[in-house]
């Protein structure tokens, strides 16, 4: 009776409302007559079989099976998927009620004034707070913990971040908090935390961001962002001067930056000297406020005033200018003298001083020597650390898709190099009589360049979309020979384009150690 009795409760209200009317009428609970409009539902009877009795069974319609077949085919796919909903929500009630109601709290700490009600189970996730609570310490069986915050990086905020941080799987991070929060974790030893600072760095590299970044991770040991920083830097300083990254830039970050080989030099090397020239008067003047059109004037005008003051000393050589002797000690000389132009302005600037370029000339002087009279064709094998070390930096803007032949300004040794952008190509050329130049011309059959031709694209925050790079190779061209020496995929071209080049006209200068020693006049 009890089975049959809770099949009962679980039928339709209309089948058992037909059962009551059958009853009240004297009808059987049996079988329902045919032309009944509910005899397609309600009860029937199953004979039992020879162990057991028959028994009345409510039998289900054929039009609510198929719905409610219907109804399981529709969720079935609904079982496959995670019920991200359902953990989020768990996660939020989980932060909610024990990390901010501190509800059931086992453990208090103290810090900058405020106060958290935490739990010691979640704080063992920090390395900091799993050695205090598992060792030898006074503090792990105390309730009330005082911490001492040593690093002025790290505030209020930044520790609600981090403790916070025990209590859910996802933390939002704006980038200017990340040096707090990054500093905080740290301090705790929280590794996840860490590795989302660093990745929110990384994602987050502007002009505005990028120096104290730079100087954040080097203390906290971040060097993956580092040397994404430093990159940002090689490919953004000259292709986007910015009057407040001059102010930002330090002197150790701008003397790595001046050495590389890697700096992403627009026009030629004068215009590097140009950009230091900047650089160093915004250090010396920081409150100057200009813009970026007015800065080269501002410049020029008060080193000026003040080779008044130093009459017959390079700035340089003066107290206010020796810090940045390192810096300009990476410029590479010899392609600025090249140039008369360049050579005139860095004489009449008086910032560098005279010994150095003294020693450029005679080296330049006896370099062209090598090439007019020793028969010298071109660097005949890639020697990476002179390409790293001494190589002409030199680069172009393309603001647009079309046609642009051009070559940089300065001495290069009879090698008159045209270099050509068209239809996606571009094209070095040695030219020697097809076209006219201003400079002497190599009439050597063959002549040899070592080189290194770089491409990007970066988009308004100067971020890198696409690069490309054909590394160091050697090129020997004919007179009037024309090659193609970088293809482009026009599905990854984006404009502004900027094109960077290294080269080395001639072979460098083999230095001969003079073994004999000098006679003896008594032998």
């Amino acid at each position: 009776m009890g089975s049959s009795s809770s099949r009962v409760l679980r039928q339709p209200r209309r089948a058992l409302a037909q059962q009551e009317q059958g009853a009240r009428a004297g009808g059987s609970a049996g079988r329902p007559d045919p032309g009944d409009p509910a005899a397609g539902y309600g009860f029937c009877y199953c004979p039992g079989s020879h162990k057991s009795s028959g028994a009345f069974r409510y039998c289900r319609p054929d039009w609510e099976r198929d719905e409610d077949e219907e109804e399981r085919e529709e969720q079935r796919p609904l079982l496959h998927i995670p019920a991200r909903k359902k953990l989020r929500s768990t996660s939020r009630y989980i932060y909610q009620t024990l990390f901010l109601n501190g509800e059931n709290s086992d453990i208090k700490i103290c810090a900058l004034g405020e106060e958290w009600r935490l739990h010691k189970i979640y704080l063992c996730q920090s390395g900091y707070f799993s050695s205090m609570f598992s060792g030898s310490w006074k503090e792990s069986s105390m309730n009330i913990i005082e911490l001492e915050i040593p690093d002025q990086n790290i505030d209020v905020e930044a520790l609600q971040v981090a403790f916070g941080s025990l209590y859910r799987d996802e933390v939002l991070i704006k980038p200017s908090r990340v040096v707090a929060i990054l500093a905080a974790a740290c301090m705790l030893q929280l590794d996840g935390l860490i590795q989302q600072c660093g990745e929110t760095m990384k994602e987050t590299i502007t002009v505005k961001t990028v120096c104290g970044y730079y100087t954040s991770v080097g203390t906290y040991g971040l060097d993956s962002v580092k040397k994404k920083c430093l990159e940002w830097l090689l490919n953004n300083l000259m292709t986007h001067q910015n009057v407040k990254l001059f102010k930002e830039l330090s002197i150790n970050v701008m003397k790595q930056l001046i050495g590389s080989s890697n700096l992403f030099v627009m026009q030629v090397e004068m215009d590097v000297y140009t950009a230091l020239k900047k650089w160093m008067f915004l250090q010396l003047v920081p409150s100057w406020n200009g813009s970026l059109k007015q800065l080269l004037t501002e410049t020029d005008v008060w080193f000026s005033k003040q080779r008044k003051d130093f009459e017959g000393m390079a700035f340089l050589e003066t107290e206010q200018g020796r810090p940045f002797v390192s810096v300009f000690r990476h410029l590479r000389l010899q392609y600025i003298i090249s140039d008369l132009a360049s050579a005139r302005i860095i004489e009449q600037d008086a910032i560098v001083p005279a010994e150095w370029l003294s020693s450029v000339y005679k080296q330049q002087w006896f370099a062209m020597l090598r090439a007019e009279q020793d028969s010298e064709v071109g660097p005949q094998e890639i020697d990476k650390e002179e390409l790293e070390g001494n190589s002409m930096r030199c680069g172009r803007k393309l603001a647009k898709d079309g046609e642009y032949c051009w070559c940089w300004t300065g001495f290069t040794f009879g090698f008159d190099l045209l270099v050509t952008y068209t239809n996606r190509c571009v094209i070095f050329k040695r030219n020697t009589l097809n076209q006219p130049c201003s400079r002497s011309v190599s009439l050597q059959p063959q002549r040899s360049i070592a080189f290194r031709l770089r491409l990007a694209s970066f988009d308004s925050s100067g971020k890198l979309i696409c690069s490309r790079t054909t590394g160091y190779q050697i090129l020997i061209l004919k007179k009037d020979q024309e090659q193609v020496v970088m293809n482009l995929d026009s599905r990854f071209l984006t404009f502004p384009l900027y094109i960077c080049c290294n080269f080395l006209y001639i072979s460098p200068e083999k230095r001969i150690e003079n073994n004999r020693h000098p006679e003896n006049p008594e032998n």
